[in-house]
């Protein structure tokens, strides 16, 4: 029969347990798993009936006493049916899922959707496949198969978004699937970018603005700067002193948190030239004088513009 090439139509498996023994005949697709996981006969494996998944658990201990010496790992032979019921909760997210099924190699439910998180394909994912994808979520939903579990989205900086993506997160959020947003800003009222004269709050147009709810902050007090300030030199393997530190804590409260913390560096650095195992007062305060914040860097051009070129 030389010039044709084998094929292998099906695979047949005998399993065993405690209880009972199945002859099964499976797809031809799964023997290549069983190769891969080089099942032979005596081991005990597990099988996922929906994606046709292999794990070779070990070898029986039936088997122990074929060989003298042997590098195995033995299992005992299972004690239930041959056919388990197995709950599994997987946590994915609705990207994953239009990843996933962009191109779909296997079945329409739950398992089958997990198993393709595996092996995605590169395709476009469009508005149609994601409106699929959420009304068979929404389906498992009702049905008590999956549950929701709302994620985080944070948008820092949110000022710098355009019109166009403030009216694409409005629709976005009515959705009932919406994650939790947050957004953050340090602008007062600013033109809404890709406008030429709308202002607002914020930078956030005023229909998305009265959706949402606005959070009360305060400003640090010393003793907060001293404790971030502290954690920061912890983290960064920083030896300072207490005086050095309120000091510093001084610096934060006239100017801001993230000048003080940027001190931290060029003031070890200083310390570690003197010699010195510890930031001093005295580090912190030669440090503060060659470096500018951003406040007396704008009062010393605002007094000295005219010395500036234009």
């Amino acid at each position: 029969m030389g010039g044709y090439g084998k094929t292998i139509s099906h695979v047949i498996i005998g399993l065993k347990t405690a209880k009972g023994t199945k002859q099964l005949k499976l797809d031809p697709s799964i023997f290549e798993s069983l190769q891969k996981e080089r099942v032979e006969a005596g081991d005990v494996i597990y099988i996922e009936a929906n994606s046709g998944a292999v794990k070779r658990q070990g070898r029986c201990d039936t088997y122990a006493t074929e060989f003298d010496l042997e590098a195995e790992e033995y299992v005992p032979l299972p004690k239930g049916d041959v056919h388990k019921k197995k709950e599994i909760i997987q946590d994915v997210t609705l990207h994953d899922l239009d990843v996933a099924n962009a191109r779909p190699q296997g079945g329409q439910d739950i398992l089958s959707m997990m198993g393709q998180l595996m092996k995605p394909k590169k395709t476009e994912i469009t508005d149609k496949l994601r409106g699929e994808i959420n009304k068979v979520v929404n389906k498992y939903i009702d049905q008590g198969v999956a549950e929701l579990v709302p994620g985080v989205l944070f948008v820092d900086e949110v000022h710098m978004l355009d019109i166009e993506c403030f009216t694409y997160l409005h629709r976005a959020l009515e959705s009932s699937i919406a994650p939790i947003v947050i957004f953050a800003s340090n602008r007062g009222n600013c033109v809404i970018r890709g406008t030429e004269d709308i202002t607002s709050p914020h930078g956030i147009p005023l229909d998305l603005l009265d959706r949402v709810m606005i959070i009360r902050t305060m400003l640090y007090t010393p003793q907060e700067m001293k404790q971030i300030i502290k954690i920061r030199a912890q983290t960064e393997g920083i030896s300072i002193s207490e005086e050095a530190l309120n000091h510093l804590g001084e610096i934060g409260t006239k100017t801001t948190l993230r000048y003080s913390v940027q001190l931290l560096t060029p003031a070890n650095l200083l310390a570690k030239i003197n010699g010195k195992d510890s930031i001093e007062k005295e580090h912190v305060e030669e440090i503060s004088e060659l470096f500018y914040d951003a406040k007396s860097s704008a009062k010393i051009l605002a007094d000295q513009q005219d010395k500036y070129m234009k």
